[in-house]
């Protein structure tokens, strides 16, 4: 009885685990409009500007601003937070740099 305890453990482990690196939740409401604003000028040389986006965040939306970033690589591309829609759930789809 031990050892199949143990197995059911591990093995709940193990999905929690691919579950929190697949990196998503999902949400019932849609999220607002982006808000828009002025972005100013890069503080140097080779700076992308990275858009803002919503989150959900304890049960509420949260406006997360943009910020002015250095891509990792001269030829990287921003890929921006997206809000994906599956049926009647959203999931954030979290921006990364594509080389």
């Amino acid at each position: 009885m031990n050892r199949k305890l143990t197995l059911l453990l591990l093995v709940t482990l193990a999905l929690l685990v691919l579950g929190a690196c697949a990196g998503g939740y999902y949400v019932q409401v849609p999220p607002p409009p982006p808000r828009y604003g002025v972005v100013g000028y890069a503080p140097g040389p080779g700076f992308v500007w990275v858009d803002g986006f919503w989150d959900w965040r304890g049960g509420n939306w949260f406006w997360v601003g943009g910020s002015w970033r250095r891509p990792p690589s001269p030829r990287a591309v921003w890929v921006p937070h997206r809000w994906v829609q599956y049926g009647h759930r959203y999931r954030l789809v979290r921006g990364y740099w594509r080389r």
